[in-house]
């Protein structure tokens, strides 16, 4: 009894290190973007995202290379992407109108490559025995990291279009910002520090916790693990809302997704075993699954736009989100 204590104390302790300099790393991200004239589209797509994944990145380095646990790992990342679009349905609460209504529709193309890339996740984990690899890891893991490249650069290439289409420039950055600059990357590298610290012992009393009350690692992971880490999400999503800056809050949402799958792919570089695709649970291409519904309902939503609400504070489309988010946790949960 007295162990399970002290884990979940590490692990609320941990937790609550990664929501705060987590939500820190945001707030220096945003300013080193401002500085240097990165552009709010490119920070929220990009930039922010991999800011706030920093958590999942370390964390499932720790599970697969330090405590062996795969599990952990791919429950995280599939928790975090499926977390990342449920805040969407928190965004679109705690707003008058359908939020898909008042962010760009061009947000589709980031569903999109997240869509390919979830995809071609779900195969590496359904073929994983009949696709050949390449030294330890997946093919498919080498296949992963040129499609987000190429998601990246895409994206990247047509927010530069849309803004000169619009007529807006970036400022170049002065003697005065250069100053700036480095205090604020200083205080940046001093929050990525605290949370790879943080992130690096957060599997390890998760693990245990999973192990002592019998959750299993993947809901555990799927579920406690991906919400601690996405939590940064959460609160700079709510404070980009308050600033009005709706999509900047959807892109990074969005681009996390993204940046989830690279992240799988570093996960299996550092899993020495063999693939990560052949070591993790089956269950997870549940997950899987779940979240294409999940991106393809945004889509939907950023498509035909609807004007009204119509179940309550949701609309339709963030509503069908929060659905199947409880669906795969009873799941993940009695399985």
């Amino acid at each position: 009894m007295g162990n399970i204590f002290i884990d979940i104390l590490g692990f609320t302790a941990c937790s609550s290190i990664i929501i705060f300099s987590g939500s820190k790393l945001s707030i220096y991200g945003d300013k080193i973007a401002e500085i240097t004239g990165l552009g709010k589209a490119w920070l929220g797509l990009i930039l922010m995202a991999s800011v706030t994944s920093l958590p999942e990145l370390i964390t499932g380095i720790s599970a697969v290379s330090i405590i062996n646990a795969p599990d952990l790992a791919a429950g995280d990342i599939f928790g975090s992407c499926m977390f990342n679009l449920l805040i969407l349905s928190v965004l679109d609460a705690r707003i008058k109108k359908p939020l898909f209504s008042l962010v760009k529709s061009s947000h589709i193309l980031v569903v999109i490559f997240g869509i390919i890339l979830l995809t071609i996740v779900g195969i590496a984990i359904h073929l994983t025995n009949q696709i050949p690899s390449i030294l330890w890891m997946s093919s498919f893991t080498f296949l992963i990291f040129a499609i987000y490249i190429v998601s990246v650069w895409g994206i990247f290439k047509y927010e530069q279009a849309d803004l000169m289409k619009s007529g807006e420039t970036n400022n170049a950055y002065t003697t005065y910002d250069k100053v700036e600059l480095k205090k604020v990357i200083g205080n940046y590298a001093l929050h990525a520090l605290i949370v790879i610290c943080a992130a690096i012992f957060l599997p390890y009393f998760g693990e245990n916790i999973a192990s002592a009350t019998g959750l299993g690692n993947s809901f555990f992971a799927t579920l406690f693990i991906a919400a601690a880490t996405s939590l940064p999400e959460l609160v700079v999503s709510i404070a980009a809302l308050r600033m009005g800056s709706l999509d900047m809050a959807v892109g990074n949402l969005l681009g996390s997704n993204i940046f989830n799958m690279f992240i799988l792919g570093i996960d299996d570089l550092f899993y020495r075993e063999g693939s990560i695709f052949s070591a993790i649970s089956p269950t997870h291409l549940l997950s899987v699954l779940v979240v294409i519904i999940m991106s393809a309902v945004v889509a939907l939503g950023l498509l035909f736009r609807p004007e009204k609400k119509q179940l309550w504070v949701f609309s339709l489309d963030t509503f069908i989100i929060i659905v199947l988010y409880v669906f795969v946790m009873i799941y993940l949960l009695l399985n």
